[in-house]
């Protein structure tokens, strides 16, 4: 473009009215405003561009931060449990210790009869009259054997009580049930004891052919 020219486009462009301007006329525009309009729209999608990059970014960002925000909620909830694993394992040695000695009070299957005898001498020290006193069918649970005891004795009050306490501390597990107590005929001081006992096995105790179907 010659300077003339230029200066003809540009005193053109300052004797232009903004208010009469219309796009219908646009072809017929100086060329300086031609060229502001046109700056003026790749401005304008420039902006929105930017402004579309930037909303991504914070999109992105936020969602860095509730990821960040995840993995330390993770890490402090691992190293809280790292922290208890030593009292857990230690809990669960005292468990184990404690199972230990509760299965050496069961009895094994060959020291079943020896705990029948126990009761019975049991009765005999507190001067009771056995009735019964019999070992009844095993009963099979998911890791152990359950063996019924029937007895029934009979005597006075107080030496049926200490024939009671004996049975609980005997050495090996004995547990009681349905403990019943009723007057002797013909009537006296006597009283009849009927009492359902049980004491257990571990399944690898036990033979194949004690456990019941």
């Amino acid at each position: 473009m010659s300077k003339a020219r230029a200066r003809q486009e540009w005193q053109r462009l300052k004797e232009v009215e903004v208010q009469s301007l219309d796009l219908k006329e646009a072809g017929g525009w100086p060329i300086f405003l031609k060229a502001l309009c046109v700056i003026l729209v790749f401005a304008v999608a420039f902006g929105a561009l930017m402004a579309w990059q930037v909303s991504e970014k914070r999109a992105g960002l936020a969602e860095a931060k509730r990821e960040e925000a995840r993995l330390l909620s993770d890490y402090r909830v691992k190293a809280s449990e790292v922290a208890l694993l030593p009292n857990v394992q230690s809990q669960l040695e005292t468990l184990g210790g404690h199972m230990e000695r509760m299965r050496a009070m069961l009895p094994t299957n060959v020291e079943i009869p020896s705990l029948l005898d126990s009761i019975s001498d049991a009765a005999v020290d507190n001067r009771l009259t056995i009735e019964v006193i019999r070992l009844g069918a095993p009963v099979a649970n998911e890791h152990y054997i359950e063996h019924p005891l029937d007895i029934q004795v009979r005597g006075g009050y107080h030496q049926l009580g200490r024939f009671v306490a004996d049975i609980s501390q005997l050495a090996r597990i004995v547990t009681q049930h349905d403990l019943t107590l009723t007057a002797v005929e013909p009537p006296g001081e006597s009283l009849r004891l009927t009492l359902d006992a049980r004491t257990y096995t571990y399944i690898d105790e036990a033979r194949p052919d004690e456990v019941a179907p």
